[in-house]
């Protein structure tokens, strides 16, 4: 089974970030790695104990990883970080977390986040989960004007 730092370091070699914003322990790690083998990336690194101090952001980030700090935080704090993370943030986010903590799959799914894998690391089962905005709505073919009930009055009128 994957552990937590081969699912992370996976998912930053596929996007190739120029900016990364990491929170914990092996985020960081994996983030740093990323950053000494690529000199033209940046890495952001927030407090684990309290990651909203540093927001808003500078600017929009590729990708922020998240380890271990939904499950020492309040849940409150925990749902603002992903909330302004994938808001203002980041165009992609992966958290891992630990499913005993609280943290389960309709809270994030609730955020727009995917479950990607169950992994483990040393015996402690986790689970990543994943945000991209640029599939998190896809298209719909039905909203236009020719899928509507009166397709002349398409942007004519209000109702």
């Amino acid at each position: 089974m994957t552990t937590s730092h081969q699912a992370l370091a996976r998912i930053v070699d596929t996007c190739q970030p120029r900016s990364l914003v990491v929170c914990g322990d092996i985020a960081g790690e994996v983030g740093q790695h990323w950053h000494r083998h690529h000199d033209s990336s940046s890495v952001i690194t927030l407090d684990a104990q309290a990651p909203n101090t540093a927001f808003p952001l500078s600017e929009t980030q590729d990708l922020a990883l998240i380890t271990h700090t939904l499950e020492a935080i309040p849940r409150s704090e925990g749902e603002m970080l992903l909330g302004q993370l994938r808001n203002y943030g980041t165009h992609q986010i992966a958290v891992v977390v630990a499913p005993e903590q609280g943290w389960e799959f309709r809270d994030f799914i609730g955020l727009g986040f995917r479950r990607q894998a169950e992994l483990d690391d040393g015996g402690h089962p986790l689970t990543l989960y994943t945000y991209n905005i640029d599939n998190y709505n896809h298209k719909r073919t039905w909203n236009n004007p020719k899928n509507w009930a009166n397709p002349e009055m398409w942007g004519k009128a209000r109702w």
